[in-house]
């Protein structure tokens, strides 16, 4: 029995200015309406120019829980498909990425498709003759932008704009970018996805809850810090250490860092400084920057070290390492986490070696730090289904100024970030 699909004011009980309802979390239907609505109706992340550089190159993702298929053209722009047979509806494709040639052949009746979509042939084909069958080929997602290379989809017919959805948010991807000094990422070395037994939006939330490091990562990266104790100031730091001990700064260390939101859910923690502000400099990158920019603009760009920013609700950045996380819902309960990494076209080699091991260390399967926070993830799913008490609190520094601001700075400890998505999901779940 359907307690949300057709009441709007359902949907909005859920949604109070400092508080969530935890059916938000465990609800199958509302699942399956924040892909219709959430999901369906936003700019998600589908991948990076960089992946299919060549013609007939593709890779396969999910959005809003649909398959689609990413193809380059042989005119050099990108498509996006729906990864669907107009036949019987096999999946044209499954392998993860690959290389097409000049058309998409499915596997099940090998109805055949060009590489935008177009239906080339069917095998005895006379025999439909008198049907209603029709020239249908792969749908064509109408709503697609490439921005510096990110490419984002809008499964909607309608909907709100690209520019418009992101805004100035935007800035934090043309920092990742410009950290190039060919103005250019190019995206390396695979990806690293694993399961997370637990709702999309646990994930998205914790990316800028900075009351939690010092706290959940106090047995990884805390041992870490205690290791490298007593250490003389002298002695490089590995880059492990390095990349390790500031998540267990103080709380004052996170609240000082700041924290800004945007319209519709986007957010980045950092706005002062960050975990990555304390890094060894790389004097060969450095002297590239300048030569690249001038001085004056490679020092803002460098100076410029966020921690996280979430594009929502799919799409994570970190520009100061050049690391991104993708996350891909696939049940109530169950989402799948891509991490991906970037090489800086022109910058020197040990970027990337900083880049990688910070991937390994903190986003993969094989990750100590990573491990901390799915260990939370799983038990706030499995603690939400106790009797007694309805409501997930997101109090911590409420302002009611802030609902109303087109941007707004805070406390980097503040709450604001989840209680900015929560005022998106309800954008974009009942319209109000």
């Amino acid at each position: 029995m359907s307690r949300y699909r057709d009441d709007a004011r359902a949907l909005e009980r859920l949604i109070e200015p400092d508080r969530v309802h935890r059916d938000v979390y465990t609800d199958p239907e509302i699942f399956e309406l924040e892909m219709e609505r959430l999901w369906s109706r936003t700019w998600i992340y589908v991948g990076h120019a960089s992946q299919v550089p060549n013609t007939g190159d593709f890779i396969t993702v999910d959005i809003a829980a649909k398959p689609v298929i990413m193809v380059r053209l042989a005119d050099g722009g990108i498509r996006v498909l729906m990864n669907r047979c107009a036949h019987k509806g096999t999946k044209v494709v499954s392998e993860p990425s690959g290389n097409a040639g000049k058309t998409f052949r499915c596997p099940y009746h090998a109805w055949t498709y060009r590489l935008d979509g177009s239906l080339v042939n069917i095998p005895l084909k006379d025999g439909y003759n008198g049907t209603r069958l029709e020239a249908q080929g792969l749908p064509v997602v109408k709503n697609v932008e490439t921005y510096r290379g990110f490419v984002f989809a809008r499964l909607a017919d309608e909907g709100i704009g690209f520019r418009d959805y992101f805004g100035d948010s935007l800035s934090s991807i043309d920092n990742l970018a410009d950290r190039s000094p060919q103005g250019e990422l190019e995206l390396t070395g695979g990806c690293l996805r694993y399961l997370h037994n637990c709702n999309w939006k646990m994930f998205v939330e914790n990316l800028n809850d900075t009351m939690h490091p010092m706290i959940a990562h106090a047995g990884s990266a805390g041992i870490a810090k205690k290791l490298w104790e007593g250490k003389p100031a002298s002695m490089p730091k590995p880059m492990a250490i390095e990349q390790f001990v500031p998540f267990v700064s103080d709380y004052k260390f996170f609240d000082d860092m700041g924290v800004r939101v945007y319209p519709h859910g986007h957010s980045f923690s950092g706005v002062n400084f960050s975990i990555h502000s304390a890094y060894s400099t790389i004097p060969e990158y450095e002297a590239a920057m300048k030569r690249a920019y001038g001085e004056e603009r490679a020092q803002k760009i460098l100076g410029t070290v966020r921690h996280n920013t979430v594009y929502y609700p799919s799409l994570t950045i970190k520009g100061a390492i050049q690391s991104i996380r993708v996350a891909r819902p696939l049940a109530a309960d169950r989402t799948v986490l891509e991490s991906y990494t970037f090489r800086l076209k022109g910058a020197p080699d040990v970027l990337l070696q900083r880049t990688v091991t910070y991937n390994r260390l903190i986003n993969s399967p094989m990750s100590v730090v990573g491990h901390d926070d799915l260990h939370c993830y799983r038990a706030i799913q499995e603690g939400l289904a106790a009797q007694g008490n309805d409501w997930v609190n997101l109090q911590r520094n409420f302002d009611s100024a802030e609902a109303d601001a087109a941007e707004f700075t805070a406390n980097g400890t503040s709450d604001i970030s989840m209680r900015n998505q929560f005022r998106a999901w309800r954008e974009f779940m009942v319209g109000a």
